[in-house]
């Protein structure tokens, strides 16, 4: 069964895209800890990250450097951290979150945006790849 990020993938799920490859896809998380939190995963389904060819872990770490810096110009925080969980989806993915205090990284609290705001959110991110 596919998982929901592969359902994004193959667009039976609409997301706020900010930056895609032949082999990547960068889109805001809808339950944020912060106004940004991306999520950068490959568009082939493998669960765990180390499970990743080292190619495609090395690929995936760059694209997501390239999107973080994007995320850092497009969004007002100290720096934007990175974490890899992998525990709610079956489905490689890192999360990009900007930072302003350590509680940001913890998910244990969320943002709420409109559907609007999560596109001018993706737009502006975008602008700066």
């Amino acid at each position: 069964m596919s998982s929901v990020f592969t359902k994004i993938v193959n667009k039976e799920i609409p997301c706020y895209k900010v930056a895609e490859t032949s082999q990547f896809l960068a889109f805001l998380d809808v339950n944020p800890n912060a106004k940004g939190h991306t999520l950068c995963i490959p568009k082939n389904e493998i669960d765990k990250i180390f499970d990743l060819d080292t190619s495609a872990y090395i690929e995936l770490m760059r694209f997501s450097r390239t999107v973080a810096i994007a995320l850092e110009k497009a969004v007002d925080c100290k720096r934007v951290g990175m974490s890899v969980i992998g525990l709610e989806v079956p489905h490689t993915h890192v999360h990009l979150i900007p930072l302003n205090s350590m509680e940001d990284a913890q998910f244990t609290k969320k943002e709420t945006l409109l559907p609007e705001e999560f596109q001018a959110l993706a737009n502006k991110i975008a602008s700066f790849l």
